[in-house]
Order: C-alpha cells, then sequence, then structure tokens
C-alpha cells in the first residue's frame, strides 16, 4: 500500500487577501513540498499540466527533476501528462532524464486531460480527443518497450527504425492510464496491461469499485496476470491537528476553486453543506485529523480495492506551512496507520 501526495500547482487568488502568487514562486514551493515528502517517508509524488493562469506547471518533467536532485527514495511522477497533445518521443525522453536524475524513480501517469487548454494551444483538433491519446499511447508503449522504434500513426510523422535515447534507468517507465471512472478507460488498461490511476473527487468512492473489477476482468480476459496490476486513486483532502480545523481551514479555498470550474462546467454551486456531506466516511474528500483520514484510506481499500492513495492537497492557494504541515501529517502519522492496518487485513487473508 503506497500513500502519496499530488498537486496542480495551483495560484488562485488568496480567499482572505485576494492576492496572487507568483508562478515561480509557487513552483519553489511545490519543490520544497516533495522534499518534505520524501523526508517523511511518502511514497510518491505526482505533479499535474496544465496550460491556464491559475495553474503554475506547464512541464512537469523539469519541475520533477528540480526535485529529483534533491530527495532520495520517493517516487516521481506526473498527475497526470497529458498525451494527446503532447509527442510520445519528448514524453519518454524528458522522463528517462528525470530517471537518470532520480537513479530510477520516475514515471508517467498518462490522461487524455479533463483540462482542454493544451489541445488549441498545440494545434489539435478536439474532436480527434479519443484518437490522439489512443494513437500517441501506442507509441508511448513501443518506446518504453525497445530502444529502436518502428510506428506508423495518422497523426505523427512516422518513425521507421530509429532509436530514442537516453534509455531509461529503470528496465522500463512505469506508465498508468490516468481516468476518471469510465469503463472505456478501465478496459483499455486492463486490456494493455497497465496499472489504473483512479480521480475519485465526487460522489461515492464505493461507485468506482465496479470500475475496478471491469479493469480487473479486462486484464485476466487479456492474458496478463492480474495480481501484478496495481489500481490508485487521487482524491482532494487535507490534514490538520483536529478534523474541525482541518475542514476550517480546507474549505474556503476548495469552494473558491470548484465554484470557478463549475461556471466553466455547468456544476451546481459548491456550498458548506456540499462540502460537510463529501467528507463524511464513504464521502469522496478526505479531510480531518491524521485518525480519521488514515480510517477513509483503510475503507477505500477495503471497498474499492487501491494500491495506492494519493492525497491531493492543496485545492486553490493555501498558506504554504499549512501544506507542508499536511504532508508531514500524512507521512509520519497517517501512513503507518494505513500500512499497518492493511499489512493485518492481508494476513487474514484479505484481498481485492
Amino acid at each position: 500500500m503506497e500513500i502519496g501526495i499530488t498537486t496542480f500547482v495551483e495560484t488562485t487568488p488568496d480567499v482572505e487577501t485576494g492576492q496572487v502568487i507568483s508562478h515561480a514562486e509557487r513552483i519553489r514551493e511545490v519543490v520544497e513540498e516533495i522534499v518534505l515528502a520524501d523526508q517523511v517517508g511518502l511514497d510518491v509524488f505526482g505533479v499535474g499540466e496544465h496550460h491556464r493562469e491559475d495553474f503554475a506547471c506547464s512541464s512537469p518533467t523539469v519541475l520533477l527533476a528540480a526535485a529529483a536532485a534533491r530527495t532520495e527514495r520517493i517516487k516521481l511522477s506526473s498527475a497526470v501528462t497529458v498525451l494527446s497533445s503532447d509527442d510520445p518521443v519528448r514524453v519518454y525522453q524528458q522522463f528517462s532524464t528525470v530517471d537518470a536524475i532520480s537513479n530510477g524513480r520516475a514515471e508517467i501517469m498518462a490522461g487524455r486531460g479533463s483540462f482542454i487548454e493544451s489541445f488549441p494551444l498545440f494545434g489539435y483538433d478536439l474532436q480527434d480527443y479519443n484518437e490522439l491519446f489512443d494513437e500517441k499511447l501506442d507509441l508511448l508503449l513501443k518506446i518504453n518497450e525497445s530502444e529502436k522504434v518502428t510506428w506508423q500513426g495518422k497523426h505523427r510523422p512516422s518513425i521507421n527504425n530509429l532509436g530514442v535515447y537516453p534509455r531509461t534507468e529503470q528496465e522500463k517507465l512505469p506508465i498508468l492510464i490516468a481516468s476518471g471512472g469510465t469503463p472505456q478507460s478501465a478496459i483499455r488498461a486492463g486490456v494493455l496491461g497497465l496499472p489504473l490511476a483512479l480521480a475519485i473527487i465526487g460522489g461515492s468512492p464505493l461507485q468506482f469499485a465496479p470500475i475496478v473489477r471491469l479493469y480487473k476482468q479486462a486484464a485476466e480476459q487479456a492474458g496478463h496476470d492480474v495480481s501484478k496490476l496495481k489500481v490508485a486513486s487521487h482524491s482532494h483532502g487535507f490534514i490538520a491537528d483536529t478534523t474541525a480545523e482541518a475542514k476550517d481551514k480546507f474549505y474556503p479555498s476548495t469552494a473558491q476553486v470548484m465554484n470557478v470550474l463549475g461556471k466553466e462546467r455547468g456544476w451546481a454551486p459548491y456550498t458548506r453543506e456540499s462540502f460537510d456531506a463529501a467528507s463524511t466516511l464513504e464521502g469522496a474528500l478526505y479531510v480531518g485529523d491524521a485518525k480519521s483520514v488514515a480510517e477513509k484510506i483503510i475503507f477505500l481499500r477495503k471497498n474499492v480495492g487501491i494500491d495506492r492513495f494519493m492525497l491531493h492537497v492543496p485545492v486553490g492557494s493555501m498558506p504554504h506551512e499549512e501544506v507542508l504541515r499536511a504532508i508531514e501529517l500524512l507521512g509520519t502519522k497517517v501512513a503507518p496507520i494505513v500500512k499497518e492496518e492493511i499489512a493485518r487485513w492481508e494476513e487474514k487473508g484479505n484481498s481485492q
């Protein structure tokens, strides 16, 4: 059972002052957050790719490379790489470089992107949204498998027996399929025999149990060893010394971000009532003290079958010291509780 952090490197206005941190300062803060996550024993840190004003990181590999040189054991991942609007050759080259700097700790979470700003920016047609991802994932997997590549597609020039360098420190880069929970994405990951990363950010996490079963069924039917396939999840959350403190600190920036996105996407207004409901045991928010957050992660593992939990913090802009404290509590308090309980549970013969 792995425990980690994801971030989108937000630069939204401070809910109290209205001030906006610079992109450069927020990027430097995230490097510090990754260093702390490594020091407190967390397993993975994922950085998202975005191309809009309120998110500072358009190049996760550069940020991860900076952190790679200052960390020792934590896995360094994108969360996600918007593969549809990128070039798989460059994606592999950049992550293999991070892999070299980190001594084999790089991985890729590849997704189609729920934010679409990169498509017009790099000249892609949204009508090709699904086709682009399928084609580029196929090329990325071929590069990961073989030094010399021969490949032909529709949206990118063909490659005829050319080498892609540098190669990775690991035998191959771990590549996870990131999904919002659609059956199609789960089946794709299963058929390919790739790990699945689920964004569980609304509704009940229990709704994702059938998706995990579908993923494993597809993998088994495709001839893959299901016991070796992993399922990760990423959910919004925050940890403080008390649950009341965690909720009061996390709600304002979360509501601000969710209501901005809600206007863009036609969602209902985000309220404190919906926030509190999502913070209950069967909700998708992991907000509280260390014990209550650990209980929710254990509940998720036992009922949905995830092997990795990633806490997305912050949502919006929060004081850097509060984010650091949440990371510290996740590593020193939450993770030990979760891992001890899951190990005990599995010793009794329970598994997903």
